[in-house]
């Protein structure tokens, strides 16, 4: 009896544990459900959102590293580093040579690399953030630090000496888009686009020095050398301007991944109010050069003694990302016997325009894009423009395109001659007297198909008409680029064609 009663206790007391546990196992199991819902909601949450729910208790200390940080791959470019310097010192040179042959600033004959290597220091990536991953696509952001130790010496040639001048303590601070273009043949990559985001702006620190001479040889070397690697970052580097790689040795096509025009641009540069005055004697004479990439410049005609001067001018510019390019306008003082002072710059980013409806904007100028660099913020004045923009269509893209290689070639073939100093150079050109097409909206389908370099609305195409007159204008001049011929904006000779002259 005694074994019977204490099997049947035995049983049932085995029976409660087992039910114990199981019931403890399953409230563990909907803890630990319940934990995770809550931890995707808040992992869904941004710092603001957080700020919200815990007001004054937020803590500080929480952050929401956007890159991912790869000490992996830190260690492995340490170990490549040696041999990516090597190849890349030679392909950095063959590429940037000719950029700096082209960009070079007026006066400078000749700049050149007499020594180039990237030294032993190999970059530091800080993260990577992963844009997206659409299909056939793959977007990532390289948060990328270097403070290297390469060996960079520049021969410069000017009119008035010949100086090598060596690149020291270089520092790179930018985030670099990387694009891959998957395919389904190994290796599985059928072209990389490299760029340099243009938000956060690429921060390159260097300092010169002369070997065996003084800076103080060439005026304003320092500067004419700043504005040159300032202009072929952002005009070749800067996105959406990028570089593809095709890859897999097979032909691939890349035509989609390059950069196109996507937009046309109408601009009435109607006026000025309140410019500051530069002159000792009498009034500035102001003038404005507009441009989105460096190397399409234009310039207004010159305004003597005013203050306030109307131009009423209009040209048109080609847009490649209306995201993140601006339209930037400088007014400068026209100097017949120095180089011409900058009255202020302002850029109207193009995010801010509504296809195919005019809009008016009145500009207040600043002395600088950079106010960080800059002690005097007294006040500029204001410029007033009108802009249009006209989505082009993919037939549109490829007229575009073409027309601004064609204008390229032009200024190529007048810097060969002699007649320009570098394919930065300002050229003048307007359609004078069509403000008002902006206004109603006829400029888009009016044939204004030309880049600005047109005098009249029948120019449809490249402007190769009107660059040839400038190229005769500046043949009966080359000879006094340098002494006292007027200068552009850029510092460079005034090239003014039909309408835009002084």
């Amino acid at each position: 009896m005694g074994f019977i009663s204490g099997l049947v206790m035995g049983t049932l007391v085995g029976i409660a544990l087992v039910a114990g546990w199981s019931r403890m196992m399953m409230r563990r199991s909907t803890k630990r459900i319940s934990k995770a819902v809550d931890i995707k909601i808040l992992g869904s949450l941004n710092r603001d959102d957080l700020r919200k729910l815990c007001g004054d208790k937020f803590p500080e200390w929480i952050s929401f590293p956007a890159f991912e940080q790869v000490k992996w791959l830190n260690k492995q470019l340490s170990k490549l580093w040696p041999f990516i310097a090597e190849a890349a010192t030679a392909v950095v040179k063959d590429s940037v040579e000719p950029l700096l042959d082209d960009y070079r600033p007026p006066g400078i004959t000749s700049l050149r690399f007499s020594k180039f290597s990237l030294g032993s220091v190999p970059p530091k990536i800080e993260g990577i953030k992963v844009q997206s991953l659409k299909k056939g696509q793959i977007i990532m952001d390289i948060d990328l630090r270097w403070g290297g130790d390469p060996s960079i010496i520049l021969a410069v040639e000017a009119l008035v000496a010949s100086l090598p001048i060596q690149l020291k303590d270089l520092q790179v601070f930018t985030i670099v888009r990387v694009i891959f273009q998957l395919s389904d043949e190994i290796p599985c990559i059928s072209a990389v686009v490299v760029a340099l985001l243009s938000e956060p702006k690429p921060r390159i620190d260097y300092t010169l020095k002369a070997v065996g001479g003084s800076l103080t040889a060439i005026p304003g070397l320092s500067d004419m050398i700043d504005d040159t690697v300032h202009s072929i970052v952002s005009d070749q580097l800067e996105w959406p301007h990028r570089i593809v790689v095709p890859l897999g040795g097979v032909d691939v096509d890349i035509s989609d991944l390059e950069l196109k025009p996507q937009g046309r641009i109408a601009i009435t540069v109607m006026k000025a109010t309140a410019l500051k005055n530069m002159e000792m004697i009498g009034k500035s004479d102001p003038y404005v050069v507009l441009y989105i990439r460096p190397v399409f410049k234009f310039k207004t005609k010159v305004i003597n003694n005013n203050l306030n001067p109307v131009w009423n001018e209009m040209f048109e510019l080609l847009a490649e990302d209306k995201e993140t390019q601006s339209i930037i306008f400088e007014v400068f003082d026209e100097d017949d016997l120095s180089q011409d002072k900058k009255l202020g710059i302002v850029k109207l980013p193009l995010v801010d325009l509504e296809a195919e409806i005019a809009k008016e904007f009145e500009l207040r100028l600043l002395p600088s894009l950079d106010m960080m660099k800059i002690k005097d913020k007294k006040d500029r004045g204001t410029i007033t423009v009108k802009v249009l923009y006209h989505a082009l269509s993919k037939e549109e893209q490829l007229e575009a395109l073409e027309e601004e290689k064609k204008i390229l070639e032009e200024k190529k073939k007048l810097k060969a001659a002699g007649l320009i100093g570098s394919t930065v150079d300002v050229l003048g050109g307007t359609v004078v007297g069509a403000a008002s097409l902006v206004g109603t909206g006829v400029t888009a389908g009016a044939g204004l198909v030309g880049s600005g370099l047109g005098a009249g609305v029948g120019l449809v195409g490249s402007g190769i008409h009107a660059l040839s007159k400038a190229g005769k204008f500046m043949g009966k001049t080359v000879s006094q680029q340098f002494s006292a011929s007027k200068k552009n904006g850029n510092g460079s000779p005034a090239v003014p064609a039909d309408g835009a002259g002084s």
